[in-house]
């Protein structure tokens, strides 16, 4: 007869779809910096508590520490999006706390410099035909843009 092997954890957590890059990448995705925090120059890191209810909703987000400039708001805002997928735990409805941090950076300004081109043409002389006054040009001719 074989022993079963008992669960180690009694409640288990919720996940998010993808794992934590996935959430990366969808809170990068959907997170609009702030006119204000733009203007002024603010960069930083929201950490946020969020709570996650039994359906995986997001259920609330409270700013433990924060930016200001609105970098806040928007970091409850994103956050309040998020999805999770919730294990059945024995009937309980489990209400999971976890914390996140949420970085803003300025992104890099997009160079307006129109592209550079290079051309270069080459013509290879032919022999010049009795009957035709002028050869026809013979050669071949790239355009590089970078």
């Amino acid at each position: 007869m074989q022993h079963q092997k008992k669960d180690k954890h009694f409640i288990k957590q919720p996940i998010y779809a993808g794992g934590p890059k996935a959430m990366g990448a969808f809170i990068s995705s959907h997170l609009q910096y702030p006119q204000e925090a733009l203007q002024q120059g603010i960069e930083g890191t929201v950490n946020i508590r969020y709570a996650i209810d039994y359906k995986g909703d997001v259920a609330e987000a409270k700013v433990i520490s924060g930016l200001g400039h609105g970098c806040d708001e928007e970091a409850q805002r994103v956050v309040r999006l998020l999805k999770f997928d919730v294990p059945k735990t024995r009937g309980l409805r489990v209400l999971y706390h976890k914390n996140i941090h949420v970085h803003f950076n300025i992104p890099a300004p997009q160079s307006t410099t129109p592209p550079a081109e290079i051309q270069y043409h080459y013509t290879q002389p032919t022999p010049a035909n009795e009957n035709s006054p002028t050869p026809p040009p013979a050669g071949y001719s790239y355009t590089i843009t970078f």
